[in-house]
């Protein structure tokens, strides 16, 4: 599969099987994340890998789109450690953050896996239970699985709905 056709088979899938995710193919999610660009290769982010039930209960508490995943990846970017661009102070934690999940939500796909990327995530619950996120802004939990034959195994209704291409590019 090509990356475009991959980009367009990728969904949001909230439903899973009982079926585990394998600890070849959470490795290869790692390595994908691993290998993702980041301004200067700071590397200012942490990923931490819950796939116990008692780390999947005290996640669960901090959010409800857990989606009964048995495995997860929480994301979190660290901003002090991050590079913040001179000009205006911008700092690239988050959007070096957001390459890193890009590469997590292909992986899992491209390896016949779903997952979804959850922004509704309580840091304060989350920090609570976890204590050694708590000097990282989470940027987003990715629970995967098998996606469920059920309503998971589908894209929702509004999956392929995107503007056009005049409308979100312009030549300068």
């Amino acid at each position: 599969m090509n990356f475009i056709e991959l980009a367009k088979a990728r969904y949001s899938c909230r439903k899973f099987t009982d079926q585990p995710v394998s600890e070849e193919q959470l490795q290869l999610i790692l390595e994908a994340a691993q290998c993702a660009p980041t301004a200067t290769n700071a590397q200012a982010y942490r990923i931490w890998v819950i796939k116990t039930p008692e780390a999947i209960a005290k996640v669960n508490q901090a959010t409800r789109n857990g989606y009964g995943a048995q495995t997860m990846l929480l994301l979190g970017a660290k901003p002090g450690d991050a590079w913040t661009r001179e000009d205006d102070d911008h700092n690239f934690a988050d959007i070096d953050a957001g390459i890193i999940g890009a590469h997590i939500l292909f992986e899992i796909q491209a390896l016949g896996l779903g997952t979804t990327w959850v922004g509704r995530v309580d840091p304060v619950k989350l920090a609570e239970q976890f204590p050694e996120t708590q000097d990282y802004t989470i940027v987003g939990l990715f629970p995967m699985g098998y996606p469920s034959p059920e309503t998971g195994g589908q894209p929702s209704k509004k999956h392929t709905t995107r503007k056009t291409l005049a409308e979100i590019a312009c030549e300068l």
